[in-house]
Parts: structure tokens; C-alpha cells; sequence
């Protein structure tokens, strides 16, 4: 399979009513010779400091996956799948426009639950992803 030829479909069935947000609610992947699945990716600096507000996590989060990504020789249209903890609590919003800002339109099945809290408790979100290629 060539290197840029697609092999992730959006499955959408027609008697399915559509997702409530920016998500698909699966994707397929055919032929893919890459799978990358992460731990929970959460929102921790390189020098290992976080960030005090929901925003700043949410934005640096999505740097890391994209590092991950990067790192795996996929790019973020590669994500297939993202499953994404937040503290309860704090207000889905941010993290959703987070989600819509770094994919840009790309549509990955998504879920999204609260939780009491996380391994950390300066943390306030934490993101598994899978990408395929």
C-alpha cells in the first residue's frame, strides 16, 4: 500500500443518528501498516511543569500527542480514535473546542467521561489516542 493512500473510513450507517459533536462514531481502518496506541497522554511540559488553567492543559496535551504522532511517522489525521478523561468538575467545553482546534475538521470516534480525578492531581485532563496508517 502506498505510503499516502487512505486507509481510515469514517463508518456513518444511515439508520444512525449522527454524532452530537465534531466526532465520528467509528472509523475503519483497512491495510494500515502502522498502529500507534498511546497511554493516557496528559498535560505535563517537557520540563515537567503543568499548566495552571483547563485551556493550557488541554492545548499542551494535544502538543504531546502530536509529538507522539510525529514520533511514530504519522500525522494527526492518522488518529482514528481518541478517548479523553476530564476531572469533574471542569467544564467540557474547553476541551472539546481543544479536540475540534487541533484536528482541524479531521473526524475521529471519540469518547469523553469525567472522572473523580486523575494519577495527578495538578492534572485535569488526560487523552488516549490510536492512530492508524
Amino acid at each position: 500500500m502506498g505510503h499516502h493512500e487512505r486507509v481510515n473510513f469514517e463508518i456513518r450507517p444511515p439508520d444512525l443518528a449522527p454524532p452530537a459533536a465534531e466526532y465520528a462514531h467509528a472509523v475503519l481502518s483497512r491495510g494500515a501498516e502502522r498502529l500507534l496506541h498511546t497511554s493516557g497522554i496528559v498535560p505535563t511540559r517537557l520540563d515537567g511543569t503543568v499548566p495552571d488553567t483547563l485551556e493550557d492543559q488541554v492545548a499542551q496535551v494535544w502538543h504531546n500527542i502530536a509529538a507522539i504522532v510525529r514520533s511514530a511517522d504519522l500525522v494527526l489525521t492518522d488518529l482514528v480514535s481518541i478517548t479523553t478523561y476530564v476531572v469533574v468538575g471542569e467544564p467540557l467545553g474547553p476541551v472539546m473546542a481543544g479536540r475540534d482546534a487541533a484536528l482541524q475538521g479531521h473526524r475521529v470516534a471519540s469518547t469523553l467521561l469525567t472522572v473523580p480525578a486523575l494519577a495527578q492531581p495538578s492534572w485535569k485532563l488526560e487523552i488516549a489516542a490510536v492512530a492508524a496508517r
